[in-house]
């Protein structure tokens, strides 16, 4: 079995000697463009060797290793959708091609426009066929040695009833394999154990060790027989685990109360543990995050400092306030915020915050009410903890009362939690759980909406927020 890894490095090594190839055949052709009375070998071995052509070998594969990264072409190395292929290598080829004319051909001496454009066309041909040709022979081969079983990825069925033992079967018998090799099942708590059950069967608390022990990749989630409650309980366990989650269509439905299509071979499964959005997206989105938070940390450190010191001159107790929430796939991580409540505002357990809450400080009150206090949770978003926009992460105590009358909160996690959020924007804050549910509506909307434009509009509107002073 070939790792993901290994498979991924695989067409990142193809790119980067398509795009060479590419480059060194179009350098040739484009040296008979502009020295069209010169065709000896001498002359063409000049022009190729020269430095501005040596660094363009160098420099411009590279560039288009990075357009390929943020198309999301290297996110999912297995069973790659035809269609999907040829429509991401043709478009990263033609932004490539843009690209590199507008840098480095634009000021070629050549007259004839049409031969400009000739070229253009040469080049992004060049790239588009030579990578998709190295591109189709790989993802051949992987997709043939999965539908044929040589590949496979060791998966763990989270259930232990009969509807599990159907599952497992009927992915055994399936003429093409879905690359799931079931090892085990492992018992969720509910009481029942198939008799047809005929591989080990392990305990939900060993799951963590035993991942790692057998290198599991996947999880296929059964639902529990005592109902959707139970079994949304054992998805936010399985969170945690940071693998690919799979559930029926049907029990999706049950969880969102929405339908959803999904393009499978074989047994109709989904993946819950990312969201449907477009790989090119996430990564773009990871980018900019990381751009944004640094530059603007950047911009206001002078603000965090003049904050810092009014802080502490307005009450006793630390400048910013740690708390745990839990965030992307269920993984606690420390928010960071600059205090605006008094140090024993929550002695007596956690509390939600109101608008006249007497716990909040003078200081915190325009604080909160500008959302300034948000400003150190840029620091979340570089580190990868949060982004600048998606669903605000709560704390566990809350969430479990969320889970209980909302079951579907645990879809939240498919994506990194954010600074701001559709929900802040249209609901604002929350001071009880009933409250929290109906901002819920507009996380899991934006969930299913996920994308850039839809993040600079919901960017647009807490700007507006806090220029405005509707924080709160």
């Amino acid at each position: 079995m070939i790792s993901e890894t290994r498979q991924r490095i695989n067409y990142i090594i193809s790119d980067y000697i398509a795009t060479n190839v590419a480059w060194l055949i179009f350098n040739i052709i484009r040296f008979y463009f502009i020295n069209s009375n010169q065709i000896d070998y001498k002359s063409i071995w000049i022009f190729i060797t020269s430095h501005q052509l040596v660094l363009g070998q160098i420099f411009f594969p590279l560039m288009m290793l990075g357009i390929f990264y943020l198309s999301g072409y290297y996110n999912k190395v297995f069973l790659k959708s035809r269609l999907q292929e040829i429509i991401n290598t043709f478009g990263t080829s033609f932004i490539g091609m843009l690209a590199i004319y507008f840098t480095a051909l634009i000021n070629d001496n050549i007259a004839d426009r049409f031969q400009n454009y000739e070229l253009m066309a040469m080049l992004f041909g060049l790239m588009f066929g030579i990578v998709y040709l190295f591109r189709f022979s790989i993802t051949q081969i992987a997709t043939h040695n999965i539908h044929s079983r040589k590949w496979s990825f060791n998966t763990l069925i989270i259930g232990t009833s009969q509807t599990a033992a159907n599952l497992e079967c009927k992915l055994r018998s399936s003429k093409k394999s879905m690359g799931f090799n079931i090892v085990g099942y492992v018992e969720s708590c509910e009481g029942h154990i198939s008799r047809h059950l005929n591989l080990p069967i392990f305990q939900l608390e060993d799951l963590p060790q035993l991942c790692k022990k057998l290198n599991i990749q996947n999880l296929i989630v059964i639902p529990h027989k005592n109902g959707i409650k139970a079994t949304v309980d054992l998805i936010n366990k399985l969170f945690p685990l940071d693998l690919p989650m799979y559930i029926s269509p049907d029990l999706y439905h049950l969880l969102t109360t929405r339908a959803r299509v999904s393009n499978v071979v074989g047994e109709p499964l989904i993946d819950i543990s990312q969201a449907e959005t477009s790989q090119s997206t996430i990564n773009i989105k990871r980018v900019c995050d990381i751009i944004i938070s640094l530059i603007t940390l950047i911009i206001i450190s002078p603000l965090l400092l003049v904050i810092a010191i009014l802080i502490k001159c307005d009450s006793d107790g630390p400048i910013i306030y740690k708390q745990k929430r839990i965030g992307f796939h269920k993984k606690p991580f420390n928010i960071y915020k600059f205090r605006s409540m008094k140090v024993d505002a929550e002695v007596n357990g956690p509390t939600l915050s109101s608008l006249d809450d007497p716990r909040i400080t003078r200081l915190g009150k325009t604080l909160r009410k500008y959302r300034l206090d948000e400003l150190p949770q840029f620091w979340n978003v570089l580190k990868g903890d949060m982004s600048l926009v998606g669903p605000r992460p709560e704390r566990e105590y809350y969430i479990k009362q969320i889970v209980a009358k909302a079951p579907y909160y645990s879809l939240i996690h498919q994506v990194r939690p954010g600074i701001t959020s559709w929900g802040m924007v249209k609901y604002g804050y929350a001071s009880t759980v009933d409250e929290m549910i109906s901002r819920l509506q507009y996380d899991i909307l934006y969930i299913e909406n996920v994308s850039i434009i839809v993040d600079l509009k919901i960017l647009f509107y807490t700007v507006h927020t806090v220029f405005t002073g509707k924080g709160i």
